[in-house]
């Protein structure tokens, strides 16, 4: 893991981060799902292989419980082997869908949101939709540090979120937006 850019907005430091999420020793990372939970490639697929079987039958429970996701919410389970504590399974849109902009909003605020509920101070999240989904990376990026700027005004607990990205095309996007924020 390799810190590109760290600000401070408020109490909460945000960080760009260049490495593996599923590296990440946060008490939350953040999925970016499919509706099914089913975490078959990108970051959910890397998530489940190196978290275990355990989230994948959380996943299925959660899904024969509630349901599909809907684009925009979210669903929870244990990090099984992860470091982290809990991964918050983020469901984005996929572009071309329509309202993906209001879509990406509402998946970035939830986890956020679902975080500071369960008084966590560390969330890392992926540049959700920005891959496999085909939402453009520079929008995206974009939108996900301004929907975080917005939702950490008044944080109880939180203390860091982390944007990570294995690629240092999107790690460099979200150090860009950090820089511009901080302005």
């Amino acid at each position: 893991m390799r810190e590109l850019k760290r600000v401070t907005i408020g109490k909460v430091d945000l960080v760009a981060v260049l490495g593996d999420i599923t590296d990440e020793q946060s008490d939350v990372i953040v999925n970016a799902a499919g509706s099914r939970l089913a975490h078959g490639g990108g970051v959910a697929a890397a998530i489940l292989t190196k978290g275990g079987e355990q989230i994948a039958k959380e996943s299925h429970r959660w899904i024969s419980e509630h349901g599909n996701v809907p684009v925009g919410q979210i669903a929870i389970t244990s990090a099984g082997n992860l470091c982290a504590r809990y991964v918050i399974h983020a469901v984005g849109p996929i572009w071309g869908e329509g309202n993906e902009e209001k879509k990406l909003r509402n998946a970035v605020r939830n986890s956020i949101k679902k975080a500071i509920e369960l008084k966590l101070s560390s969330v890392s999240l992926p540049a959700i939709s920005t891959g496999i989904y085909g939402y453009p990376k520079e929008e995206g990026v974009r939108i996900i540090i301004d929907e975080i700027i917005s939702t950490i005004d008044k944080p109880e607990t939180l203390k860091e979120v982390r944007f990570c990205a294995i690629d240092s095309y999107t790690a460099n996007l979200f150090k860009k937006e950090l820089e511009n924020a901080s302005k």
